[in-house]
Protein backbone atom coordinates (compact mmCIF):
# COMPACT_ATOMS: atom_id res chain seq x y z
CA UNK A 1 0.00 0.00 0.00
CA UNK A 2 1.81 3.30 -1.16
CA UNK A 3 1.89 6.36 1.55
CA UNK A 4 -0.02 9.69 0.72
CA UNK A 5 0.05 11.92 3.29
CA UNK A 6 -3.43 13.63 4.18
CA UNK A 7 -5.07 10.36 3.28
CA UNK A 8 -6.29 7.39 5.18
CA UNK A 9 -6.61 3.78 3.17
CA UNK A 10 -9.91 1.88 4.21
CA UNK A 11 -8.24 -1.68 5.73
CA UNK A 12 -11.28 -3.65 4.22
CA UNK A 13 -11.92 -2.48 0.25
CA UNK A 14 -8.40 -0.14 0.64
CA UNK A 15 -10.46 2.99 -0.70
CA UNK A 16 -8.65 6.40 0.15
CA UNK A 17 -11.00 8.75 2.23
CA UNK A 18 -10.12 12.23 3.35
CA UNK A 19 -8.19 12.30 7.13
CA UNK A 20 -10.55 13.13 9.97
CA UNK A 21 -13.65 10.97 7.82
CA UNK A 22 -14.48 8.28 10.72
CA UNK A 23 -16.07 5.69 8.03
CA UNK A 24 -15.16 4.76 4.93
CA UNK A 25 -17.44 6.00 2.21
CA UNK A 26 -17.46 2.82 0.05
CA UNK A 27 -18.31 0.34 2.29
CA UNK A 28 -19.18 2.27 5.63
CA UNK A 29 -15.76 0.06 7.92
CA UNK A 30 -15.01 2.67 10.90
CA UNK A 31 -11.26 3.97 9.95
CA UNK A 32 -8.51 2.77 12.00
CA UNK A 33 -4.86 1.63 11.52
CA UNK A 34 -5.95 -2.42 12.01
CA UNK A 35 -9.05 -4.53 12.43
CA UNK A 36 -8.00 -7.28 12.55
CA UNK A 37 -3.86 -8.73 12.62
CA UNK A 38 -3.05 -10.93 9.69
CA UNK A 39 -2.11 -13.68 12.36
CA UNK A 40 -6.29 -13.80 13.14
CA UNK A 41 -7.16 -13.81 9.08
CA UNK A 42 -6.61 -17.68 9.24
CA UNK A 43 -8.15 -20.42 11.55
CA UNK A 44 -4.98 -22.76 11.42
CA UNK A 45 -2.93 -19.86 12.50
CA UNK A 46 -2.48 -18.96 16.20
CA UNK A 47 -1.02 -15.52 17.79
CA UNK A 48 2.68 -16.80 16.79
CA UNK A 49 4.16 -13.32 15.37
CA UNK A 50 0.72 -11.70 15.47
CA UNK A 51 1.10 -10.13 18.67
CA UNK A 52 2.40 -6.95 17.99
CA UNK A 53 -0.30 -6.37 15.48
CA UNK A 54 -2.94 -7.26 17.94
CA UNK A 55 -1.75 -4.94 20.06
CA UNK A 56 -1.79 -2.01 17.70
CA UNK A 57 -5.53 -3.20 16.70
CA UNK A 58 -6.24 -2.47 20.09
CA UNK A 59 -3.96 0.95 20.43
CA UNK A 60 -5.88 1.98 17.39
CA UNK A 61 -9.26 1.55 18.55
CA UNK A 62 -8.39 2.86 21.70
CA UNK A 63 -7.03 6.59 19.71
CA UNK A 64 -10.30 6.32 17.68
CA UNK A 65 -12.18 6.28 21.25
CA UNK A 66 -10.25 8.99 22.65
CA UNK A 67 -10.32 11.13 19.76
CA UNK A 68 -14.17 11.41 19.97
CA UNK A 69 -14.14 11.38 23.34
CA UNK A 70 -11.99 14.50 23.56
CA UNK A 71 -13.92 16.09 20.56
CA UNK A 72 -17.67 15.13 22.95
CA UNK A 73 -15.62 17.21 25.93
CA UNK A 74 -14.44 20.28 23.92
CA UNK A 75 -18.61 20.82 23.43
CA UNK A 76 -18.93 20.13 27.10
CA UNK A 77 -16.84 23.09 28.41
CA UNK A 78 -18.38 25.39 25.36
CA UNK A 79 -21.44 24.66 27.03
CA UNK A 80 -20.09 25.42 30.34
CA UNK A 81 -18.62 28.30 29.07
CA UNK A 82 -21.62 29.94 27.31
CA UNK A 83 -24.26 28.73 31.00
CA UNK A 84 -21.68 30.83 33.31
CA UNK A 85 -21.46 33.74 30.92
CA UNK A 86 -25.64 33.98 30.63
CA UNK A 87 -25.17 33.36 34.27
CA UNK A 88 -23.03 35.86 34.98
CA UNK A 89 -25.01 38.53 32.72
CA UNK A 90 -28.63 37.67 34.89
CA UNK A 91 -26.57 38.21 38.06
CA UNK A 92 -25.32 41.56 37.01
CA UNK A 93 -28.44 42.34 35.41
CA UNK A 94 -30.15 41.82 38.77
CA UNK A 95 -27.58 43.55 40.99
CA UNK A 96 -27.50 46.48 39.47
CA UNK A 97 -31.47 46.68 39.26
CA UNK A 98 -31.48 46.30 43.05
CA UNK A 99 -28.46 48.89 43.52
CA UNK A 100 -30.81 51.18 41.52
CA UNK A 101 -34.08 50.54 43.98
CA UNK A 102 -32.06 50.91 46.57
CA UNK A 103 -30.35 54.41 45.62
CA UNK A 104 -34.03 55.45 45.03
CA UNK A 105 -35.02 54.10 48.41
CA UNK A 106 -37.48 51.73 47.24
CA UNK A 107 -35.62 48.85 48.74
CA UNK A 108 -32.85 47.92 51.06
CA UNK A 109 -30.07 46.24 49.36
CA UNK A 110 -28.92 44.79 52.91
CA UNK A 111 -32.82 43.56 53.21
CA UNK A 112 -32.62 42.10 50.16
CA UNK A 113 -29.35 39.92 50.58
CA UNK A 114 -30.58 38.69 53.99
CA UNK A 115 -33.90 37.75 52.84
CA UNK A 116 -31.81 35.49 49.78
CA UNK A 117 -29.75 33.97 52.10
CA UNK A 118 -32.72 33.31 54.68
CA UNK A 119 -34.31 31.72 51.71
CA UNK A 120 -31.41 29.41 50.35
CA UNK A 121 -30.80 28.38 53.83
CA UNK A 122 -34.68 27.22 54.26
CA UNK A 123 -34.94 25.47 51.00
CA UNK A 124 -31.43 23.85 51.35
CA UNK A 125 -33.09 23.08 54.74
CA UNK A 126 -36.45 21.83 53.41
CA UNK A 127 -34.79 19.66 50.89
CA UNK A 128 -32.34 17.88 53.16
CA UNK A 129 -35.35 17.49 55.23
CA UNK A 130 -37.31 15.83 52.73
CA UNK A 131 -34.21 13.41 51.79
CA UNK A 132 -33.84 12.35 55.42
CA UNK A 133 -37.89 11.36 55.16
CA UNK A 134 -37.56 9.49 52.22
CA UNK A 135 -34.63 7.82 53.76
CA UNK A 136 -36.27 7.34 56.99
CA UNK A 137 -39.29 5.59 55.21
CA UNK A 138 -37.07 3.25 52.77
CA UNK A 139 -35.60 2.31 55.79
CA UNK A 140 -38.40 1.82 58.02
CA UNK A 141 -40.50 -0.09 55.14
CA UNK A 142 -36.73 -2.14 54.86
CA UNK A 143 -36.66 -3.37 58.92
CA UNK A 144 -40.46 -4.31 59.17
CA UNK A 145 -40.87 -8.13 59.08
CA UNK A 146 -44.48 -8.41 60.26
CA UNK A 147 -47.59 -9.24 58.82
CA UNK A 148 -49.44 -5.95 57.99
CA UNK A 149 -46.40 -5.33 55.41
CA UNK A 150 -48.96 -3.61 53.03
CA UNK A 151 -51.14 -1.48 55.93
CA UNK A 152 -47.31 -0.30 57.40
CA UNK A 153 -45.89 0.95 53.90
CA UNK A 154 -48.88 2.85 53.50
CA UNK A 155 -49.35 4.36 56.62
CA UNK A 156 -45.54 5.17 56.90
CA UNK A 157 -45.50 6.66 53.43
CA UNK A 158 -48.80 9.28 54.18
CA UNK A 159 -47.03 9.92 57.22
CA UNK A 160 -44.12 11.23 56.09
CA UNK A 161 -46.13 12.60 53.25
CA UNK A 162 -48.11 14.63 55.59
CA UNK A 163 -45.22 15.85 57.19
CA UNK A 164 -43.56 17.08 54.11
CA UNK A 165 -46.87 18.95 53.02
CA UNK A 166 -46.85 20.98 56.19
CA UNK A 167 -49.46 19.18 58.16
CA UNK A 168 -47.57 17.79 61.02
CA UNK A 169 -50.19 16.44 63.32
CA UNK A 170 -51.75 14.15 60.82
CA UNK A 171 -48.72 12.94 59.59
CA UNK A 172 -47.58 12.17 63.11
CA UNK A 173 -50.86 10.54 64.00
CA UNK A 174 -50.31 7.61 60.73
CA UNK A 175 -46.73 7.65 62.29
CA UNK A 176 -47.73 6.93 65.25
CA UNK A 177 -50.31 4.02 63.94
CA UNK A 178 -47.23 2.25 61.59
CA UNK A 179 -45.09 2.85 64.79
CA UNK A 180 -47.91 0.54 67.02
CA UNK A 181 -47.73 -2.19 63.88
CA UNK A 182 -43.64 -2.22 64.44
CA UNK A 183 -42.76 -1.40 67.74
CA UNK A 184 -39.32 -2.22 66.96
CA UNK A 185 -38.76 -0.25 63.97
CA UNK A 186 -35.19 1.78 65.07
CA UNK A 187 -35.76 4.13 62.57
CA UNK A 188 -39.41 5.05 63.37
CA UNK A 189 -39.54 5.48 66.85
CA UNK A 190 -35.83 7.46 66.66
CA UNK A 191 -38.04 9.73 64.27
CA UNK A 192 -41.46 10.41 66.34
CA UNK A 193 -38.94 10.46 69.75
CA UNK A 194 -36.82 13.21 67.99
CA UNK A 195 -40.10 15.23 67.17
CA UNK A 196 -41.85 14.97 71.40
CA UNK A 197 -38.41 16.05 71.83
CA UNK A 198 -38.95 19.22 69.40
CA UNK A 199 -42.24 19.90 70.59
CA UNK A 200 -41.49 19.38 74.56
CA UNK A 201 -42.80 16.51 75.30
CA UNK A 202 -40.21 14.67 77.31
CA UNK A 203 -42.63 11.63 78.40
CA UNK A 204 -43.50 10.70 75.12
CA UNK A 205 -40.49 11.45 73.49
CA UNK A 206 -38.98 9.22 76.30
CA UNK A 207 -40.98 6.37 75.21
CA UNK A 208 -39.80 6.74 71.99
CA UNK A 209 -36.45 7.04 72.24
CA UNK A 210 -36.12 4.34 74.38
CA UNK A 211 -37.86 1.90 72.15
CA UNK A 212 -35.69 3.23 69.44
CA UNK A 213 -32.83 2.55 71.95
CA UNK A 214 -33.42 -0.75 72.58
CA UNK A 215 -33.88 -1.90 68.84
CA UNK A 216 -30.64 -0.01 68.03
CA UNK A 217 -28.43 0.64 71.27
CA UNK A 218 -25.58 1.57 69.29
CA UNK A 219 -27.54 5.36 67.83
CA UNK A 220 -25.42 8.12 68.93
CA UNK A 221 -27.90 10.44 69.02
CA UNK A 222 -30.41 7.92 69.86
CA UNK A 223 -28.57 8.33 72.99
CA UNK A 224 -28.02 11.59 72.93
CA UNK A 225 -31.75 12.51 73.32
CA UNK A 226 -32.97 9.49 75.73
CA UNK A 227 -29.91 11.08 77.47
CA UNK A 228 -31.41 14.37 78.07
CA UNK A 229 -34.93 12.84 78.77
CA UNK A 230 -34.13 10.47 81.45
CA UNK A 231 -31.77 13.27 83.04
CA UNK A 232 -34.72 15.96 83.10
CA UNK A 233 -36.79 13.17 84.53
CA UNK A 234 -34.65 12.55 87.57
CA UNK A 235 -32.62 9.38 86.68
CA UNK A 236 -29.12 10.69 86.95
CA UNK A 237 -27.01 8.20 87.18
CA UNK A 238 -28.67 5.92 83.56
CA UNK A 239 -28.41 9.90 82.22
CA UNK A 240 -24.84 10.13 82.52
CA UNK A 241 -24.53 6.22 81.40
CA UNK A 242 -26.39 7.27 78.00
CA UNK A 243 -24.47 10.84 76.98
CA UNK A 244 -21.12 9.07 78.37
CA UNK A 245 -22.33 6.79 75.75
CA UNK A 246 -23.23 9.18 73.35
CA UNK A 247 -20.01 11.38 72.85
CA UNK A 248 -17.99 8.31 73.13
CA UNK A 249 -19.76 7.06 69.66
CA UNK A 250 -20.86 10.46 68.19
CA UNK A 251 -18.14 13.07 69.60
CA UNK A 252 -17.99 15.48 71.41
CA UNK A 253 -20.89 17.95 71.50
CA UNK A 254 -22.02 20.84 73.33
CA UNK A 255 -25.47 19.84 74.62
CA UNK A 256 -23.78 16.16 76.23
CA UNK A 257 -21.32 17.93 78.56
CA UNK A 258 -23.65 20.72 79.05
CA UNK A 259 -25.85 18.11 80.17
CA UNK A 260 -23.30 16.37 82.04
CA UNK A 261 -22.20 19.38 83.61
CA UNK A 262 -25.38 20.11 84.57
CA UNK A 263 -25.98 17.04 86.63
CA UNK A 264 -23.02 17.35 88.78
CA UNK A 265 -24.34 20.66 89.02
CA UNK A 266 -27.32 19.38 90.61
CA UNK A 267 -25.50 17.15 92.99
CA UNK A 268 -23.04 20.27 94.06
CA UNK A 269 -20.37 18.69 92.37
CA UNK A 270 -18.81 22.25 91.07
CA UNK A 271 -15.49 20.65 90.08
CA UNK A 272 -16.79 17.77 87.86
CA UNK A 273 -19.54 20.54 86.46
CA UNK A 274 -16.51 22.65 85.61
CA UNK A 275 -14.59 19.73 83.50
CA UNK A 276 -17.87 19.38 81.25
CA UNK A 277 -18.80 23.01 80.89
CA UNK A 278 -14.74 23.46 79.57
CA UNK A 279 -15.61 20.47 77.23
CA UNK A 280 -18.88 22.24 76.39
CA UNK A 281 -17.16 25.57 75.10
CA UNK A 282 -14.58 23.57 73.16
CA UNK A 283 -17.20 21.54 71.44
CA UNK A 284 -19.41 24.69 70.60
CA UNK A 285 -17.85 28.17 71.54
CA UNK A 286 -21.16 30.85 72.44
CA UNK A 287 -22.16 33.05 75.26
CA UNK A 288 -23.86 29.73 76.89
CA UNK A 289 -20.89 28.12 77.32
CA UNK A 290 -18.91 31.00 78.87
CA UNK A 291 -21.77 31.78 81.25
CA UNK A 292 -22.08 28.51 82.62
CA UNK A 293 -17.99 28.60 83.09
CA UNK A 294 -18.22 32.17 84.61
CA UNK A 295 -21.25 30.40 86.93
CA UNK A 296 -19.49 27.41 88.12
CA UNK A 297 -16.10 29.13 88.84
CA UNK A 298 -18.55 32.11 90.97
CA UNK A 299 -19.46 29.21 92.89
CA UNK A 300 -15.99 28.26 93.37
CA UNK A 301 -15.21 31.88 94.63
CA UNK A 302 -12.93 31.76 91.81
CA UNK A 303 -14.38 35.75 91.27
CA UNK A 304 -11.55 36.64 88.51
CA UNK A 305 -12.16 33.47 86.26
CA UNK A 306 -15.67 33.95 86.62
CA UNK A 307 -15.41 37.82 85.17
CA UNK A 308 -13.04 36.64 82.67
CA UNK A 309 -15.87 34.06 80.78
CA UNK A 310 -18.48 36.50 81.95
CA UNK A 311 -17.12 39.75 79.96
CA UNK A 312 -16.34 36.67 77.10
CA UNK A 313 -20.40 35.94 76.87
CA UNK A 314 -21.45 39.32 77.34
CA UNK A 315 -18.90 40.30 74.57
CA UNK A 316 -20.35 37.87 72.28
CA UNK A 317 -24.01 39.04 73.13
CA UNK A 318 -24.43 42.36 74.27
CA UNK A 319 -28.09 41.60 74.75
CA UNK A 320 -27.60 38.19 77.52
CA UNK A 321 -29.27 39.57 80.66
CA UNK A 322 -28.26 36.95 83.00
CA UNK A 323 -24.87 37.36 82.42
CA UNK A 324 -24.29 40.67 82.62
CA UNK A 325 -26.29 40.03 86.29
CA UNK A 326 -23.60 37.25 87.18
CA UNK A 327 -20.99 39.55 85.88
CA UNK A 328 -22.04 42.22 87.98
CA UNK A 329 -22.23 40.42 91.17
CA UNK A 330 -18.42 39.02 90.25
CA UNK A 331 -17.53 42.56 89.76
CA UNK A 332 -18.99 43.44 93.52
CA UNK A 333 -17.20 40.26 94.49
CA UNK A 334 -13.95 41.76 93.64
CA UNK A 335 -14.60 45.01 95.56
CA UNK A 336 -15.03 46.84 91.88
CA UNK A 337 -18.42 48.58 92.33
CA UNK A 338 -18.46 50.91 89.54
CA UNK A 339 -18.33 47.69 86.97
CA UNK A 340 -20.61 46.14 88.97
CA UNK A 341 -23.31 48.93 89.40
CA UNK A 342 -22.60 49.35 85.31
CA UNK A 343 -23.07 45.39 84.65
CA UNK A 344 -26.60 45.46 86.93
CA UNK A 345 -27.66 48.31 84.83
CA UNK A 346 -26.73 46.21 81.81
CA UNK A 347 -28.64 43.90 82.91
CA UNK A 348 -32.35 45.37 83.61
CA UNK A 349 -31.66 47.61 80.11
CA UNK A 350 -31.35 43.81 78.70
CA UNK A 351 -34.88 43.05 79.22
CA UNK A 352 -37.04 40.99 81.14
CA UNK A 353 -34.67 38.13 81.81
CA UNK A 354 -32.12 40.43 82.42
CA UNK A 355 -34.54 42.65 84.60
CA UNK A 356 -35.60 39.41 86.99
CA UNK A 357 -31.98 38.44 87.58
CA UNK A 358 -30.61 41.82 88.40
CA UNK A 359 -33.36 41.86 91.44
CA UNK A 360 -32.16 38.95 92.42
CA UNK A 361 -32.31 37.31 96.11
CA UNK A 362 -30.80 39.06 98.89
CA UNK A 363 -28.95 37.24 101.17
CA UNK A 364 -26.32 38.52 104.09
CA UNK A 365 -23.43 38.32 101.67
CA UNK A 366 -25.60 39.68 98.82
CA UNK A 367 -27.18 39.07 95.91
CA UNK A 368 -27.33 34.91 95.27
CA UNK A 369 -25.95 34.06 91.63
CA UNK A 370 -28.62 32.86 89.41
CA UNK A 371 -29.97 28.85 89.98
CA UNK A 372 -29.19 26.14 87.09
CA UNK A 373 -32.67 24.90 88.23
CA UNK A 374 -36.06 25.97 88.60
CA UNK A 375 -37.26 27.56 91.86
CA UNK A 376 -40.39 28.52 93.18
CA UNK A 377 -43.56 27.08 95.19
CA UNK A 378 -44.92 23.99 92.64
CA UNK A 379 -41.32 24.08 89.99
CA UNK A 380 -40.36 20.53 88.76
CA UNK A 381 -36.89 20.36 89.02
CA UNK A 382 -35.68 19.60 85.63
CA UNK A 383 -32.23 18.49 86.16
CA UNK A 384 -31.28 19.33 82.29
CA UNK A 385 -33.63 22.07 80.96
CA UNK A 386 -34.71 23.88 84.14
CA UNK A 387 -34.59 26.73 85.37
CA UNK A 388 -32.89 28.76 82.15
CA UNK A 389 -34.89 28.86 79.19
CA UNK A 390 -31.87 30.64 77.05
CA UNK A 391 -29.63 27.61 78.42
CA UNK A 392 -32.41 24.69 77.78
CA UNK A 393 -33.10 26.68 73.91
CA UNK A 394 -29.52 26.25 73.66
CA UNK A 395 -28.78 22.52 74.65
CA UNK A 396 -32.22 21.55 72.57
CA UNK A 397 -31.06 23.19 69.62
CA UNK A 398 -27.36 21.77 69.56
CA UNK A 399 -28.70 18.12 70.17
CA UNK A 400 -31.09 18.75 67.24
CA UNK A 401 -28.18 19.86 65.30
CA UNK A 402 -30.56 23.41 64.87
CA UNK A 403 -28.69 26.38 64.30
CA UNK A 404 -28.90 28.98 66.64
CA UNK A 405 -29.42 32.91 65.44
CA UNK A 406 -28.86 35.89 67.51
Amino acid sequence: MSKRIGRVYCQRCLADNPVGQESCFRCGTRLMLVVEPSSMRFEDEGLDGGLEEHLLERVSALENHLLRLAERLAQVVELLLRQTRSVQQEHLLLDTLITALSEARAISKQGVESAWRDRLERDTADLEAKERRDELAARAVAQYAGPERELFGRLVREGFARVGEGKGAEGVRALERAAALAPASAALNAYLGEHFFREGKPARARDYLARAYKADPEDARVQLLLGLTVGDAGEAARAKELLSEAVRRGGPSFAAHCALGRLSAAESDWKSALTEFKRALAARPCPEAHYLLGLVYFNLERFRMARRHLARAVEMDEGYGEAHYLLGLAHARLGERRQAAEAFAAARAAGAGGARAARGRQTSKGKLPPSLFATGRGAGRRLVTGGDARLAAALQADALGVRVER
